[in-house]
Parts: C-alpha cells; structure tokens; sequence
C-alpha cells in the first residue's frame, strides 16, 4: 500500500453465499482490494437476513444480525478492538435493520476508525428517514462513492453531500478477454444460433414479460433466436410468495408460443459461469421498469464483456450507454425491443463495432482499476482523520445506555387467536370464548402485525394474526350499509347491524395501515378495496376518536397513495372536523376538543400532528401539540410517572380525574402521540413522556406493580384502586404490544441517529 498505515481492511455489507447483488459486489471487491494490497489484512463482517446466518468462507470474522440492534453494536466493539483501519460500507437500504436501514448508523456512530461508504442506491426523492439515513452515513462517513454522474449530482443537490467528499468510481468489473459469442454457444446447445441473454434475480420490476412479448416479432424474422433468461428467483420474492412469477412468465411463453426459444436458467451462478454466458450472447437485454435504478451490477458486467445493449432509460443505462455506446427503448414497449434488437442482429458490423466500444472503454471498469480507486479513496479518508482528534472508545455509562426493553414474547396473542380471530377478553391467560369476538380489536391486532413486520418480528404467529384479523376484518364490512359490524359470538353470528362510530375508525386506520406500510405482496391490495369502501362513512360520524382513529388511516394510506384526490378530500374533511371542535370547545385553562377526558385521549392530537407533519397543515400540527402537551401534564402524577385517566368517571371540566380504573390504551395512546410528536419537532421532551407512559406498563405507576406479564407475553386489563386486574385481554394485550412496537422503533431511531460525539 506504498507508504500508507492502512494496514488492516473490514469490509461491511452482504456476501456470499448469500444470493443477492450486493453480496457479489462485496466478495468482488474483497477480492480485488485484497490482491492489489496483498501486504494488507482484508476480512468481511457480513449482515445476515436469517437466523441460522450462512456458511461463509474464512474472511468473515463478525456477523450482524440484521434485526438486532445490539448487533451492530457489538460489530462496532469488534472493529474498534481488532484495530481497524479503514471500514468498508456497503449500503443500500434493504439490506439493514430498522427504519429505513437505520440500524447501520449505530454501527457508524461507535466506530474510530475513518469509513468509505459505497452508495449503491441515491434517491431523487425520498421519505422523511430515507433522506435523514442517507444524510447521517454521508456525515458519519470519512468519503463517499457513487459509481454515476447523476448519483453524484444527487448527493449535492438533494442531500447536501459537499461535493469534495464524494469519489466516483465506476461499478467493479471482471476482467475478461474479448472472444465472438460463436466461441462460446456451443456449451450451451445454441451454436450457430443468435442470442439475446437478461441476467439477475427474477422479480416483477425486471420487465422480463415484455422482453417474452417482443420475442414473437422476432422469430418472424430470426426463427433460431435463443432468449436466455439467467437467475434464481430474488429470496425476498420467494420468501413471500415462492415461485409464481417465474411461473407466470413460463405460462407466458407458452400461451405466445415461443417456450422452444426461451431458456430459464434458475441459479445465482458463479462469476466464472456467468462470464461465460455474457460471452455466448449476442446482445444484452436490460428491460427494466423502474427508471429510479442508479446503479445496476449487470448492466456494468455486461457493457465492460463487450456485448452490444438494448435497455430501458433507467438512470445508470441512460448514463453509461449514452453517445450511441448501446440502445435504449421505452419503458414497456415490446415492439420497440423487437425494432432495435432486430436491427442489431440484422446489422452485424453495427453490433460488432458497438461491442468493441464498449469493451474498450471497460477496461477502466476492470475490478483492478476500480481497487487502485478505492484503495485512494481510503488513503483519502485516513489522512482527512488524521487532520482530527481520535475518537474515544464507545464505552457507555449505565446512566447513557438505552433503558432494556422486554424482549417480544408472542404467546399470549398466539394463545388469543384462532382461524375466526381475536378473542375480546381472558379470564387470567384463558380465552373467554362466551364473551367472542370483535372488529375493535381485529384491527387494533391487524394494525399491530404491520408494525412488527417493521420491527423485524414476522414469524409464524404474526403470519397468521395477520391472516385471522384481515379475514375477521373483512367478514364484519356489510356492503350494502358500507359499514362494519363489531360485535362476533363465539358461534360466528353477528350480535348486530352495525357497529359503533369508533370501531369504524379503527378498521380504517388499521387498512390505511396496511396499505401504507405493510410489506406483505397482497396485504396492500386487499386493504385498498376495504379502505375505499368503508372510508366514506368516516366524516359523516360525530365521534371525535372515529375521526381521529379514520385520520391516522388516511395518513396511512397516503404514504403509499399521496395522489389520491377522494383520500386528499377526507384528510381535509377531518382535519377540519378536529380543527373546528377544538377552536369551538377550548379555553386557555382546557386546551382541549371536549369538555371531559373520557378514553382514547391521546389520539386526538395524535392525528393532528401526523397530519402537521406529513400533511405540511401548520394549524393542525400547533393545536395538536397544545393539546397533547397539555394532556401528559394532567396525566402526570405528582411523583413524575404517568397516571392515566381512570375509566371509573373520566376527569369532566371543573372535576377531579378519576385515578382507577386505569387502562392500557391510554398509555399506548401517549406512547404514540409523543412519539410522533418527536418525530414532528425533535424535541427530546416528547421521548421523556414517551418513556414516562411506557414504563407504566412495567411498574412505575401508582402502584408500583407491572402490568406485563414477561411469563405469558400478555398484559393485565387495567390498574385498579388497590390492586391489578390480572385478566389478560385482547384490548390490553395488543394496548402493550403496540407500544413495544413503537419503542423499539424510537429507540432503533435514537442509537441510529444520535450525532457522534
């Protein structure tokens, strides 16, 4: 490494052999930076998706869970005591736990040693923790390298990136011969035969079926075309649903009757075998469908082999092929393929000469080269840090470590649930099968499977929560009234026409949940049918929690749909409904919506500020946090814990609040709005309450008694004058499982995103 002190490299992302693009990426440049500094030790610190992790080679020496926050922790103690001297980082949002991939910045935040952050995605237009992520590693990151132009214009214009810490290093390559695609056919049956050859894990956003239909158009021409299509099936994608898509798209060969010229090759192949098939193609095909791709692995491999490209617009082929160094077609237009693809096989001395081009000019692709750059950028880092003070080991006091919080236990929902759904209530931890069932805590257990999902809890018994409380859902919506039913016997017979005003906010604000933020393949879908049946009733209610509960869904829903114009108009709607009861009720000593504190109470303004907040409405945003900072003040006993208001009377204007019964929505209901509250302004006094309402559950309260049961993973029904009411019910244990959700989301955010000391 000439005279540099970089003598110990860690290298972090995915790797082999787990199937996936940036696990290539990772092992190639391992490799490559490990050959061109051989005096240098290189080792890899992988992230694994699945608990029983990979078989990996003798590189790896630290392994990260991806869901487990303390993980990255303690991959951070490991880098810092193995005296590290650079890290190599690998990001792309999917490949990390927590919001956004947020977990990978507690990891960043410990380390002391300079870190080179490869940015494989840059978007042009994320989300709120997208955007503060990318801005986090930028800033937590000695340099940063993009492999385009335009990734690079992005940083500086869209997050800020000054441009003088950005590398732009072109995606590795192998260094390969040119040879003609003949030399190379006949291993694979098709000598003598053109081909077209896609390669990469198969999912729907590959654009694969217009490919198949552009292939009639040219058998009439070329009756010996071979499309070989090379790749497993994306894990993600057989994960969720097996293998039906790549079955779909055999079914459509057959039905276009093209199935004798399309080959599926259902492998992730090896480097050295899938040289091989680029060189036996005569033309490359990426028909992509998403233009937002900034980088793409096989679109890089393939122009540096010397193949001649047909593709879709997507950032990166815009960018590499333009200047007449490939064709690129509209997006989705198979006639337009089967023009230019027709064209290249037709013209040989035309594909021939834009092969030589591309090979040329991928020489300095080579992963050779691109270790020379990346081996810079390193030096680059560590005389930056040099120029700055060393960092102090992480080592944190008892008083700076996160609170624990209890680990998730799932028994007790497990034990609640059956094929129908939810059972209301429990006499101790057994089911009450005489008190049934109902759509209120349907969807408050529908609604908790979409955030556990989030949290990286999304076994067996979530599955099939999920599943009972959709079909739960979805039997109690009566068509004709566009209303649901709430209350279920135990003999599956409803107990009523329709259900109350509340209950049909929630089962809105559970769908909306559902469509914003499962990542369920078909749970969006489905909830999207029932949300835009059900939603309509929701403003004509005069239930302020049902306009609430139905405004926390349509915030939701237009995470996912933000263009909606019947949605847009129902926000207003109870927006304005919130807006104008509290500006007709509120005085300056009762800053609130109603004349008495009944149930629920947080959620009021918990939906006003998600609407401030992602709605940009100021005057929502300013009543929400008046209120909700006036609430946790009456709900602040005098020795600092949290008091919900008690059931047992509520707290009516110009009265005393009932102390009992308290009940565990009420603390979730804070959690929630103090959370968002934060989320809204950072302001650190909202994660105090937050915490404050959470540690009810665990003992700090008026009895000093937990109403978790860390035994059962179930929660009592509620705090009583002299003692705890020891039934587990469904409202009670859902009421602590959501907030569990929500605070291990903060506290993911808190490690994740606090500035470096």
């Amino acid at each position: 490494m000439g005279n540099s002190e970089i003598n110990k490299i860690a290298f972090v992302g995915d790797y082999l052999p787990r199937k996936c693009g940036i696990a290539t990426f990772t092992h190639d440049m391992y490799a490559s930076v490990a050959a061109h500094n051989p005096d240098a030790e290189c080792f890899v610190v992988p992230v694994n998706d699945r608990p029983e992790g990979y078989d990996y080679p003798p590189e790896v020496r630290f392994e990260i869970d991806e869901q487990d926050l303390e993980s990255y922790l303690r991959a951070a103690d490991f880098l810092n005591f193995a005296n590290t001297d650079i890290v190599c980082l690998q990001h792309e949002y999917g490949i990390y736990g927590g919001p956004a991939g947020s977990h990978v910045l507690g990891l960043l935040r410990d380390l002391r040693m300079p870190v080179v952050t490869t940015f494989h995605t840059v978007l042009r237009e994320p989300d709120a923790d997208q955007r503060r992520v990318l801005m986090q590693l930028a800033d937590l990151s000695a340099r940063v390298v993009v492999m385009t132009r335009r990734a690079r214009a992005f940083l500086r214009e869209i997050y800020g990136v000054p441009v003088d810490k950005v590398d732009l290093i072109a995606h590795g390559i192998p260094d390969t011969p040119f040879v003609e695609p003949d030399l190379f056919k006949v291993q694979f049956g098709v000598e003598g035969r053109p081909v077209a050859l896609t390669f990469g894990l198969l999912s729907p956003n590959k654009g694969v079926e217009h490919m198949l239909r552009a292939m009639p158009a040219l058998l009439g021409e070329f009756p010996d075309l071979v499309y070989i299509i090379l790749g497993a099936t994306h894990p993600d994608l057989v994960r969720q649903q097996g293998e039906r898509y790549r079955l779909g798209l055999e079914r459509l060969a057959r039905s276009l009757g093209i199935e004798k010229n399309v080959t599926f090759y259902n492998r992730f192949v090896e480097l050295d075998q899938l040289t091989e098939f680029i060189r036996a193609a005569d033309v490359y095909v990426t028909p992509y469908l998403n233009p937002a791709q900034i980088t793409s692995g096989t679109l890089a491999y393939s122009f540096g082999c010397g193949k001649a490209i047909v593709s879709t617009p997507y950032w990166h082929a815009e960018e590499l092929l333009a200047d007449g160094l490939g064709i690129l077609v509209p997006f989705a237009d198979p006639q337009a393929l089967a023009r230019e693809i027709g064209g290249l096989l037709r013209d040989a001395g035309r594909r021939r000469a834009m092969s030589h081009t591309a090979y040329g000019l991928g020489r300095e692709m080579v992963w050779g080269r691109s270790a020379h750059h990346y081996t810079e950028s390193f030096q680059r880092a560590r005389l930056g840090r040099q120029a700055q003070p060393p960092r102090p080991l992480a080592v944190r006091t008892l008083a700076e470590q996160r609170a624990e919080l209890p680990d998730w236990r799932l028994d007790h929902l497990a034990r609640l649930t059956d094929s129908t759904g939810i059972f209301q209530h429990a006499t101790y931890t057994i089911p009450s099968f005489a008190d049934g069932y109902c759509t209120d805590d349907n969807a408050r257990a529908l609604l908790l499977t979409v955030l556990l999902g989030e949290v990286g809890q999304d076994g067996p018994v979530v599955r099939r929560v999920a599943t009972a409380s959709a079909a739960f859902l979805q039997a109690a919506f009566d068509r004709d009234r566009g209303r649901f039913r709430n209350f279920m016997g135990i003999d599956r017979r409803w107990l009523e026409e329709v259900g109350s005003e509340d209950c049909q906010g929630r089962a809105i604000w559970a769908l909306g949940t559902c469509v914003g933020r499962s990542h369920r393949t078909d749970m969006p879908s489905w909830a999207a049918s029932y949300f835009e049946l059900a939603l309509p009733c929701v403003p004509e209610m005069s239930s302020p929690r049902a306009w609430a509960f139905g405004l926390l869904g349509v915030q939701e829903y237009l995470r996912r749909f933000g263009g909606d114009r019947a949605t847009g108009q129902a926000r207003d709607a109870l927006t304005g409904l919130l807006v104008g009861l509290h500006e007709r009720t509120a005085t300056p000593d009762w800053p609130w919506f109603e004349e008495v504190l009944a149930y629920d109470n947080a959620r009021l303004p918990h939906a006003l500020i998600a609407v401030g907040r992602d709605g940009g409405d100021a005057r929502a945003m300013e009543i929400g946090l008046e209120a909700l900072g006036w609430l946790v003040g009456v709900q602040r006993a005098p020795q600092g814990h949290f008091r919900a208001i008690g059931c047992h009377g509520f707290y009516p204007k110009g009265r005393e609040p009932a102390r009992f019964d308290q009940q565990p929505i009420e603390a979730n209901a804070t959690v929630a709005a103090c959370l968002e509250a934060y989320r809204a302004t950072q302001d650190p006094r909202w994660l105090d309450e937050a915490r404050s309402a959470f540690e009810w559950f665990l003992g700090r309260n008026d009895l000093g008694q937990d109403l978790y049961d860390p035994a059962t993973g179930g929660c009592c029904d509620g705090l009583q004058e002299d003692r705890v009411n020891r039934n587990q019910g469904a409202e009670s244990t859902l009421a602590f499982l959501l907030s569990l959700a929500e605070m291990n989301r903060l506290e993911s955010s808190l490690v994740a995103f606090r500035q470096v000391r």
